[in-house]
């Protein structure tokens, strides 16, 4: 199972690149999460600022988590930053199908999520990964929600990778390992997963 570090929905542009300084050694992948301030409050540092960034990024690899409205008219943006993996949240998608057709022409790898209470369903066929939200998502702290398995379970009929962002912890780690689950994302808790998870 692999473990993602994720910049969480930040603010301050500085805050993000000081937690990019402390993962990009120990990860190739880095996800970056958007915010809009409509779907989810409140808005993320711009986008394009990471094309830029302070420190040498030039060995990881972006994933961009687009919690925003209409995510489809964020693929550029992601695309600017050499993005690899872009995935947007489907409860303000106009166009599922049109917004994962949009993102395999560009040459990226292309990922539909979902929030705790939204049904995983409507997955067209050249979708890579199906994220499923650990707790409800934004910026305020909530637990890990135990419907997850089930839905884990409905996720895994569609063939995809499957992933979980926020809430996971060592209590939790085997039981998503054991469930089928091929990625996490984590913030908080990726130092001690990553101890965790090398240590068994």
């Amino acid at each position: 199972m692999q473990i993602i570090p994720t910049t969480n929905p930040q603010t301050n542009y500085l805050e993000v690149e000081k937690r990019l300084e402390k993962i990009k050694d120990l990860s190739a992948w880095i996800q970056i999460d958007v915010t809009d301030g409509i779907l989810v409050k409140p808005p993320t540092f711009p986008l394009e600022l990471l094309s830029h960034p302070a420190i040498n990024l030039d060995k990881n690899i972006f994933d961009v988590h687009l919690m925003v409205k209409n995510p489809i008219n964020w693929i550029n943006k992601c695309l600017f930053i050499e993005a690899t993996r872009i995935i947007g949240q489907v409860e303000m998608m106009d166009d599922i199908e049109k917004f994962i057709t949009t993102v395999k022409d560009s040459g990226a790898e292309a990922g539909l999520a979902f929030d705790v209470n939204t049904p995983i369903d409507n997955i067209p066929a050249e979708t890579d990964l199906i994220l499923i939200m650990g707790r409800t998502m934004g910026f305020t702290p909530a637990q890990f929600d135990e419907q997850i398995y089930e839905k884990i379970e409905q996720a895994k009929k569609f063939g995809k990778k499957i992933a979980i962002d926020g809430g996971v912890s060592i209590q939790n780690f085997d039981k998503l390992e054991q469930s089928g689950v091929d990625i996490i994302y984590s913030y908080q808790n990726y130092f001690e997963l990553i101890n965790y998870g090398n240590d068994n």
